[in-house]
């Protein structure tokens, strides 16, 4: 499947409940050929609206964040578990996550990216590892596939948390560092 189709498929679909109450399908934005891809949990309400990936204050303070290691949306890619935002921004329920799973799997295999970077506990234990304890393991490597993944706080965790901020400037910085060790241009 190409992107055009992919994308298609992915804006036409009723796999599961969230599909009747979105205004529009998030599906994605960036890079098409990123080295880097950031993905969270699922849209928020302003997501909804606009149909792109964090652009609410947590998308602000996302994009604040990456600022500071260089990576704007440019020169990375930025996607979701789930691409309709769950009623009350609730997290995803498990059948709409994997209702929407492969969309994601399909972006993955088409960027090919050599770093993933999960925002949030969600994203990490839906693609890192199911038992994933992002209070505890926020910013470690794991190589899987051949891809390097690792698990940031969301940045409506920092909103909502100020005091988690220092810990994820920390994170940034590893990732900065990861780039580099990587040889990855921005």
């Amino acid at each position: 499947m190409d992107w055009q189709e992919l994308e298609q498929t992915c804006l036409n679909c009723t796999r599961c409940g969230l599909c009747e109450t979105r205004h529009h399908v998030v599906f994605g934005v960036g890079k098409k050929d990123a080295d880097v891809m950031f993905i969270g949990e699922g849209p928020g309400e302003q997501e909804d609206l606009q149909g792109v990936p964090f652009v609410g204050p947590a998308g602000k303070l996302l994009d604040d964040m990456l600022s500071i290691i260089d990576i704007d949306r440019t020169n990375c890619y930025i996607a979701n578990i789930v691409k309709c935002r769950p009623p009350g921004n609730r997290d995803p329920h498990e059948d709409e996550q994997e209702a929407c799973i492969q969309y994601l799997r399909d972006q993955v295999s088409l960027i090919r990216p050599k770093i993933i970077v999960c925002l949030g506990r969600i994203a990490a234990t839906r693609l890192i590892r199911e038992n994933f304890r992002i209070t505890r393991e926020h910013g470690t490597w794991v190589e899987k596939n051949g891809i390097w993944f690792s698990a940031i706080y969301h940045p409506s965790a920092l909103l909502r948390d100020p005091g988690k901020r220092p810990e994820t400037f920390d994170d940034l910085i590893a990732l900065r560092e990861k780039i580099r060790q990587m040889n990855i241009t921005l």
